[in-house]
């Protein structure tokens, strides 16, 4: 499940909540299940940022080392991003 799920449920809750007028012969409350969705749908959706947010980290590596022929130290950075996104 990602953000798109979340948007979808919402929207899908939306459409049976606010678009439809069915009557199902009391059986079914299309809107308390178009509600149920959204919820969940919401839920869904705030769940996946912050695992998003939370995967990110950068990694950073830095070697010293001094040059033979100059004598001058040497600093090398290197990083990396674990970006789920990209």
């Amino acid at each position: 499940m990602g953000i798109g799920t979340g948007i979808a449920l919402v929207v899908i809750g939306a459409i049976l909540v606010f678009a439809l007028n069915i009557d199902t012969g009391g059986y079914v409350d299309l809107d308390l299940i178009g509600y149920i969705l959204m919820i969940a749908g919401a839920l869904v959706f705030l769940i996946s940022l912050v695992l998003v947010m939370r995967s990110r980290r950068v990694e950073t590596v830095d070697r010293t080392a001094v040059d033979p022929a100059t004598g001058e130290r040497v600093t090398r950075r290197s990083m990396r991003n674990n970006d789920p996104l990209a």
